[in-house]
């Protein structure tokens, strides 16, 4: 049997003895602690010096992997010059540990997706952990290090790589030579500031690296406002350490030092196996000798869910902007001064802010998938109102959205969607898609799902159309809008479900088009197109709006039959409560919003809470599902997309909203008084009271 010992500085309390089979060979490990006792950690290499196979040298720091030369060699030097003086191998784990580094975060990234993708990472010693920064910033631009602070007291985060290696090569060096390295020893206020940036720095990340050596030290002062739900890069993560980070609220530790024997030891007894199992010193194991074993033996990191549960948070961002002006008098400042200045000052005040760059509305939180997944995100708001959009180019648009982009992108989000009036302008989305450094959807998909869920639900409610599992309804939809984005995949659903569809828009030769494709698809169904929509308004069971008219009128609510359901998807709304006011025996809904899963926390956006638009939930499945990818751009939707995010959002949680119209949510109540007042109407003008 052979024998490996490691050698560790630190605490004797720790010491063990086991054995275990590993490459096909049986093995006695055993660790024998110094308390920090360098003079004995060096007798003990001699006295097991041609007794043991091979040691392992535990619990040193590893010199700075950047900075100047000669303090990245002094460590070594020393270990050489001890390494000449006996014959067994000898190893600190040096080797293992850099391509266990890189090893283990491909092998997260890959094995849960994206999972570092634009993720704000932050490194409490990116000199100390320079091998896995390299790594990291494959993934994300969102690199933070706290070196200065830590090191030497600047009151200064480094928040890219090349500002790393300029510190680490320049500045560092400079500082050594100084008298008193920590420039706060003796600035009571400026060390108070600077844990203040060191803790804020930690609550704003995702990710936290956190070196192996003085771990504790790092962490000492830390809380769960700090640590909480957050990711813990380290490595050799033992058990006491876990406690530590549990009691803490971490969600996920994903420690690189993978453990392949029964308990965890750190990567000098990993690689003194190997050297002993290959009977091989230290200089002849090469980092593809290294890559071939931890592939042969399965030596996958460690991913540990302190609460016992896998769990995982994924980030999203989504524009908004206000609807038209009076929705500026939202903030309180702007409602203030309007209540005594003449209406001009409104539409001045709607200008400027149309050239105001992106800001953060709302921080979302809470929301939770039935399969454990989470996601939070932030609303971005950009100033313009359709008005304003519209009379600037679409370019005066891209450029704010590509703002918020890159904002989003700043602060972890995955993916981002355009929700209003932003997904109308210009080519839909398009543009931006290809100019942004994240992936774009406008929701399109998911506020045709849910349009038509929200109709489907709404006339079950209303029991006026008699509805036969398995058969298309026998009743009338008209689609206004029909050839554009929502309108069209509307066209292709209702199709299926209704004997008779009106299309109708401005486009006779983009209706004729789409007329023919869908009878393609759906062969018998009747499809008639028209310019002049409101001829057959009075024949309509279940109407559509999903225009892009920016507030203009649309449809004559006075000509639609009692009893009918309108649907209203447009952003801003094609019906005002005006019109809405003039049809009690009419049902109004504002398209279908979507109930969230868990238990969100936002800002108000004039919905109920847990209750958010379909285009936004479409942003939130994507990030749920860890699609991150251009889902929905452009003015054609593919009605298989539409079916897919109705089922992801089926699979997460999400749920039809209580329908609501502009007066807010419909009881059964209100619903019921519809009818009865469309059953009243129809008797007066001699329509049909049922089906």
């Amino acid at each position: 049997m052979k024998q490996v010992i490691s050698v560790s500085l630190g605490t004797s309390r720790d010491d063990y003895a086991f054995e275990t089979e590993f490459l096909g060979q049986q093995f006695l490990v055993r660790r024998i602690g110094t308390d920090g006792d360098k003079d004995k950690a060096a007798q003990l290499l001699l006295e097991w010096d041609n007794k043991a196979d091979a040691i392992g040298i535990g619990n040193i720091k590893f010199p700075h992997a950047i900075a100047p030369r000669y303090l990245t060699q002094k460590h070594d030097d020393k270990i050489k010059r001890l390494g000449k003086r006996i014959q067994t191998p000898v190893t600190t784990g040096s080797a293992l540990r850099d391509v266990s580094f890189e090893w283990s975060l491909r092998y997260v990234d890959h094995k849960f997706g994206d999972y570092f993708k634009n993720a704000k990472v932050l490194f409490l010693s990116g000199m100390t952990n320079y091998g896995i920064a390299k790594v990291m910033a494959e993934f994300t631009e969102n690199l933070s290090f706290a070196d200065p602070v830590i090191e030497n007291g600047i009151s200064k985060l480094i928040h890219s790589m090349k500002g790393l290696e300029f510190y680490a090569k320049g500045t560092h060096e400079i500082l050594d030579w100084l008298p008193a390295k920590r420039l706060t020893s003796s600035v009571v206020p400026l060390q108070k500031w600077n844990q203040y940036i060191l803790r804020k720095a930690m609550q704003k990340a995702s990710i936290i690296v956190v070196p192996y050596y003085g771990f504790y030290e790092y962490l000492k002062d830390t809380t769960l406002e700090e640590l909480g739900g957050k990711i813990i890069i380290t490595s050799t993560a033992y058990d006491d350490r876990i406690a530590f980070l549990k009691e803490r609220g971490v969600d996920v530790i994903i420690d690189t030092t993978p453990k392949i024997l029964e308990r965890v030891v750190g990567p000098c007894v990993i690689e003194a196996l190997i050297l002993a199992a290959l009977e091989k010193k230290s200089d002849m194991v090469q980092d593809d000798d290294l890559l071939e074993i931890i592939s042969m033996q399965k030596m996958d990191p460690r991913v540990v869910f302190p609460s016992g549960r896998e769990k995982r948070i994924n980030r999203f961002a989504f524009v908004i902007h206000p609807l038209s002006k009076e929705f500026l008098k939202k903030d309180k400042a702007v409602d203030f001064i309007s209540g005594f200045t003449p209406p001009v000052f409104l539409d001045a005040v709607e200008k400027v802010i149309a050239y105001a760059p992106p800001w953060v509305y709302s921080k979302v939180t809470g929301i939770k998938s039935p399969n454990g997944t989470e996601a939070q995100g932030w609303l971005i708001t950009v100033g313009g109102t359709p008005k304003q959009m519209l009379a600037h180019s679409p370019e005066f648009t891209y450029t704010r959205l590509l703002q918020a982009a890159r904002m989003a992108k700043r602060m972890g989000a995955q993916i981002m969607g355009l929700g209003a009036f932003t997904k109308v302008v210009g080519d839909a989305g398009v543009t931006v898609a290809k100019k942004a450094d994240i992936p774009i959807t406008t929701g399109n998909s998911y506020s045709a799902s849910g349009a038509l869920w929200a109709a489907a639900d709404a006339v079950r409610r209303m029991g006026l159309i008699q509805i036969e599992s398995g058969k298309k309804i026998v009743a009338k939809t008209m689609v206004l809008g029909a050839t554009g984005a929502i309108g069209s995949v509307c066209c292709r659903l209702l199709a299926k479900a209704f004997e008779e569809v009106i299309m109708a828009g401005r486009n006779t030769a983009k209706l004729l088009a789409l007329q023919q494709s869908i009878q393609k698809e759906t062969p018998g169904v009747k499809i008639k197109i028209t310019t002049k929509p409101d001829r057959f308004l009075p024949d309509m069971d279940v109407i559509v709006t999903a225009t892009s008219g920016a507030g203009k009128k649309i449809l004559d609510i006075t000509k639609v039959k009692p009893g009918a359901i309108i649907t209203d998807v447009a952003r801003p709304l094609d019906l005002s409560p005006e019109d809405v006011a003039k049809r009690p025996d009419v049902l109004v809904i504002e398209s279908g919003e979507i109930e969230l899963p868990g238990n969100p926390e936002m800002k108000n956006i004039g919905l109920p809470r847990k209750v958010v638009y379909a285009c936004l939930a479409e942003t939130i499945v994507l990030a749920l599902e860890g699609r991150y990818e251009i889902f929905t751009v452009g003015r054609e939707i593919e009605w298989e997309k539409v079916r897919e995010i109705y089922k992801l959002g089926l699979k997460h949680g999400m749920k039809l909203a209580a329908i609501s119209g502009v007066n807010g949510v419909f009881s059964d109540e209100d619903i019921f008084k519809v009818r009865d007042l469309a059953l009243k109407a129809r008797r007066k003008i001699d329509l049909p009271v049922k089906p």
